[in-house]
């Protein structure tokens, strides 16, 4: 039985990380009965609705035009409009702005209904190899290496595994620091996930540092990392 559309409720819906078939059910129902769907780049999100055959309406709302437009989008939910938050690939709000969108629709009492799907955290964290009792998500680290470092080394003393976001441009950059805050532990890089090129390289640190240096890597990145070892 399908789902009842709530009007002035606020769906945030996870889409595929890659592979455009990784998506619910219930979220391509929502998709479909929505007033709108705020998406983080409506080009990225256009694909995922022509192959699904939705029609619905479409607006930005991405970083630069996050201030501008959640009041303009609070107002439509005033009114009993029902809008979708999609993010251009995985869950909504984790490193991305929609964070900011559901936490005024919180503060003015706005339904938020989650629903839930991909996580391309969880997804490299479960193919890693490593402990998954314990886990500690820490998004994209800072751009500048001083910022890196100091972030990096919060978290030096932690048994939990990490795992972090990063650019294919800079990846290797912050190889090298993780190297040098927190010692050669084993890790993993997840890339390009559920898509055509798919790829897990397991190694020390060392190891993936030198196999970057030596062959870069293109896509989306997801760094799993080994934690501090208790001691026996």
């Amino acid at each position: 039985m399908s789902e009842t559309l709530k009007k002035g409720a606020l769906y945030i819906i996870s889409t595929p990380i890659g592979n455009l078939q990784d998506i619910t059910l219930r979220a391509l129902h929502l998709l479909k009965s929505v007033d709108l769907i705020a998406a983080e780049d409506t080009r990225h999100t256009k694909h995922l609705l022509t192959k699904h055959d939705i029609p619905t309406v479409l607006t930005s709302y991405h970083d630069h035009n996050k201030e501008e437009k959640t009041p303009v989008l609070i107002h439509r939910l005033k009114e009993g409009q029902s809008i979708a938050l999609v993010c251009d690939a995985g869950t909504p709000g984790i490193s991305d702005p929609g964070f900011y969108l559901i936490r005024r629709c919180i503060e003015e009492g706005i339904p938020t209904i989650p629903v839930p799907g991909p996580t391309a955290a969880t997804t490299a964290l479960v193919i890693s190899g490593l402990p998954t009792d314990t886990f500690l998500f820490l998004g994209f680290l800072p751009k500048k290496r001083v910022a890196r470092l100091k972030r990096l080394a919060l978290f030096k003393n932690t048994l939990a595994t990490l795992i972090l976001y990063e650019s294919p441009y800079r990846v290797a950059k912050t190889l090298q620091d993780c190297l040098d805050a927190l010692g050669n532990r084993q890790a993993v890089i997840a890339r390009e996930l559920t898509k055509v090129f798919e790829e897990v390289m397991r190694g020390s640190l060392e190891e993936l540092l030198a196999r970057l240096q030596a062959k870069p890597c293109r896509g989306e990145i997801t760094l799993v990392i080994e934690g501090q070892r208790s001691e026996k």
